[in-house]
């Protein structure tokens, strides 16, 4: 394998027609590329924006309409591409630098990966209906559906997306259970400690939390009917949302030569092990100097930042090439109350500088020795992207508290906090 020089660059393909994917398209051509561009996914469906199929999708005040990133005309006309939908990829050749998707080998200069991730599924319940994850277009259909209908629901995971999913059915006024296997939710994204807090939103909104019993299985003819725990309760339900977290979607790279742990390895530049192929979005795992550590992030602010950085890199790997380095930001919507997330959850210390846990607003702050490593809101807009900023200049703790101070001196604006 071969390093292919910018002046060499005339095809670039962008595997995966999702956020990180289009945003590559865009990026290329914004960036002046002149050559062939081909954009391949796996859904037939033109590309759309996966965040709101959680959220506004699932309303019932709500168009159920997807938030579409750009039509097949668009992308064709606007952005001179080629667009393969319904074609998901199935082959990488290193050497042909062919990728394989539906019945045709495309032939690229410069590759960027973005195939994203896949939700866990529950083993052995293929043979009911009423059992879905939550991840595309389709999944979001078939459970508005049946909350459309009345399901009394059950969620299967007390992660982000499934207690979303437990709101939109709370706001249906429809039962609704979250049942985690861990003694506390969200113990790996946020602590212990903070996500007992917004458990409590749970219980303060009507849904039923069950935490530190598994799910052995689940029973029905035909359709589900009822979900089975390792303390031997039964929870009766219609419709169970698995939300266990996800995996990389980088089975059709097996036996590639291309690095894989956990996603596609990549450097600071997002370029793979392979000269010429890029990695974006959360099938990426990249060695972020931010923090200098690798990792693998599933928000939407990566992927649409990742896909212009790696597209901007493949088409120009010696002259303009730059490393991605950011603090990961997320947000979540339950029960009208916004949840936001920046940087690292540190498990040094945290400490909550404004509001309380009990609550309905509180900024938490995360310290790694000396370091502000990241912040965690609750009904906090006002002030997450300021410790945004802060953990990328390096910030201390301390200065970190500093600054808590002074915001909570100002004067509180109208609107979003």
């Amino acid at each position: 394998m071969i390093a292919v020089s910018a002046e060499e660059i005339r095809c670039l393909v962008a595997v995966g027609a999702s956020l990180a994917g289009v945003r590559a398209v865009e990026a290329a051509r914004k960036a002046g590329f002149e050559g062939r561009v081909t954009l391949i996914g796996a859904e037939p469906h033109p590309p759309y924006d996966r965040p709101p199929l959680s959220k506004e999708f699932l309303r019932p005040d709500h168009a159920p309409e997807p938030v579409v990133l750009h039509g097949r005309a668009e992308l064709v006309e606007d952005f001179e591409a080629e667009v393969l939908l319904g074609a998901p990829a199935t082959g990488l050749d290193l050497d042909a630098r062919t990728v394989r998707a539906g019945d045709a080998d495309v032939p690229y200069d410069a590759l960027v990966i973005a195939t994203g991730a896949a939700a866990r599924e529950l083993p052995g319940t293929g043979h009911l209906s009423g059992v879905h994850v939550l991840r595309d277009l389709d999944d979001a259909k078939a459970i508005r559906l049946a909350l459309d209908d009345g399901a009394r629901t059950v969620v299967i995971g007390a992660g982000f997306i499934g207690s979303e999913v437990a709101s939109a059915a709370r706001r249906r006024g429809l039962d609704a259970t979250v049942v985690e296997a861990r003694p506390t939710p969200l113990v790996r994204a946020i602590g212990p400690d903070l996500g007992s807090a917004l458990a409590g939103l749970h219980e303060r909104n009507g849904a039923t939390l069950i935490c530190g019993r598994p799910v052995t299985g689940l029973e029905g003819t035909g359709a589900v009917e009822r979900v089975h725990l390792a303390d031997g309760t039964m929870v009766e339900a219609d419709l169970v949302v698995v939300g266990v977290g996800a995996v990389p979607c980088t089975d059709w790279l097996a036996g590639s030569g291309l690095e894989l742990d956990d996603g596609v390895v990549c450097d600071e530049f997002l370029q793979t092990s392979a000269p010429g192929v890029y990695a974006a979005g959360d099938v990426a795992r990249w060695n972020n100097p931010q923090f200098d550590r690798m990792m693998r992030v599933e928000h939407w602010s990566n992927a649409a930042e990742q896909g212009v950085r790696a597209a901007r890199n493949a088409i120009s790997p010696t002259t303009a090439a730059e490393p991605y380095t950011t603090v990961p930001y997320f947000w979540s919507d339950w029960y009208g109350s916004r949840i936001q997330f920046v940087g690292l959850a540190a498990r040094d210390q945290h400490e909550v500088v404004s509001g309380d846990l009990a609550g309905d607003h509180f900024v938490a702050l995360y310290r790694e020795c000396d370091k502000l490593t990241g912040a965690l809101t609750l009904n906090g807009r006002r002030h997450i992207m300021k410790y945004r900023r802060l953990i990328a200049q390096g910030a201390t703790f301390e200065e970190a508290l500093a600054f808590s101070r002074t915001v909570a001196a100002r004067p509180r604006s109208r609107g979003p906090q």
